[in-house]
């Protein structure tokens, strides 16, 4: 369970902390929109939000050095664009902060190869990536570990494909407080009902990810209204006709649960709504509703990314602050393990 604490200035129990990130590896989908970003902007009021754009994770696999700086101004301003407001949240860039680093040495050496070895994701990208299987692909989950407990987390923004290493940093939280005394956090995951995996459009099966080779199987947050469109109607669904989710429907549920996310309906509306219409006429509406659901955070997006000098400032600025929470964290681990201080 996770304990409130209350603040001595006014004696009511103190905001949660929220720590979550999106590597800026590609071009970023509505799978990361739906799956994170859309739901990061309604917990701003109601907690602590610190929200990084991860770019050392996106590291284990080979980027373009050029791709990637341009790919993280884009992730933060894409942050801003969807509504996260940079008083409201700390917004920054995770290789500002070199206390996650610091922080992944020390809870590596907490941390046990076995847990590290039965990590699906390592064995995914193993398969995808088999001439670049490096050390970092492998001790990943350690510098998420490190992300979260680094600034004492309270609940992470998390979809089902990232429980596993969830659950390694509560294991590892959990092993050093008992070998020392309490010194993290615990977390807690926070899962939404909708919107927590967007699948591929081409294979619905398989999670909709930005690094896919093929085109079609994925729809970016930047992509225009008649490419989002296009996309959609090419999205593959079964041989039926019936607009119902079900058992052995991957395709059309997947396209119902995107249709829900951007419309806010449920399932059971969805099904009435598109009674006696078919496919076509359905995925039609989806694109439709994805299009317009965009079109506003695509005009912000671009007015942001014009502007270096302010992303600069929110880089900069974040950073600033999430130091400083990091500091006592890294300053309160470096003693109990025994570390001489200066």
């Amino acid at each position: 369970m996770i304990t409130e604490t209350n603040s001595p200035e006014n004696n009511k129990p103190a905001k949660k902390t929220i720590f979550s990130g999106v590597q800026p590896s590609g071009n970023l989908t509505i799978g990361n929109y739906l799956g994170a970003i859309k739901n990061w902007t309604v917990l701003q009021d109601e907690y602590n939000c610190i929200y990084c754009v991860v770019d050392m994770h996106a590291i284990t696999v080979r980027q373009v050095p050029a791709d990637l700086r341009r790919r993280t101004y884009e992730t933060l301003a894409l942050y801003i664009a969807a509504g996260l407001d940079p008083k409201s949240n700390i917004l920054f860039v995770q290789s500002h902060v070199p206390a996650h680093a610091v922080l992944s040495w020390d809870l590596g050496c907490f941390t046990m190869y076995g847990e590290l070895g039965r990590m699906t994701q390592f064995k995914d990208k193993s398969r995808k990536n088999a001439d670049n299987i490096n050390a970092g692909l492998f001790t990943y989950p350690v510098l998420m570990a490190a992300d979260i407990l680094l600034y004492q987390t309270d609940l992470v923004p998390v979809g089902i494909d990232q429980r596993q290493h969830l659950e390694l940093a509560r294991d590892i939280a959990i092993r050093f407080n008992n070998l020392y005394s309490p010194t993290f956090t615990v977390p807690e995951g926070y899962i939404p009902e909708t919107g927590m995996k967007i699948m591929s459009l081409a294979d619905p099966t398989k999670k909709m990810s930005k690094s896919d080779s093929n085109p079609n199987a994925s729809v970016g947050i930047l992509d225009s209204r008649d490419v989002i469109i296009s996309k959609m109607r090419r999205a593959v669904t079964d041989s039926g006709s019936e607009v119902r989710y079900g058992e052995g429907k991957d395709g059309i549920n997947n396209l119902i649960n995107i249709y829900c996310c951007f419309t806010g309906k449920t399932r059971e509306e969805t099904e009435k709504e598109f009674e006696g219409k078919g496919y076509g006429e359905f995925k039609a509406a989806v694109g439709e509703t994805v299009a317009d659901g965009l079109s506003s955070l695509r005009e912000e997006y671009s007015k942001l990314i014009g502007d270096k000098q302010y992303l600069d400032e929110i880089m900069r600025s974040g950073a600033e602050k999430a130091a400083a929470i990091a500091r006592k964290t890294i300053t309160k681990v470096h003693r109990k393990i025994g570390y001489v201080s200066l």
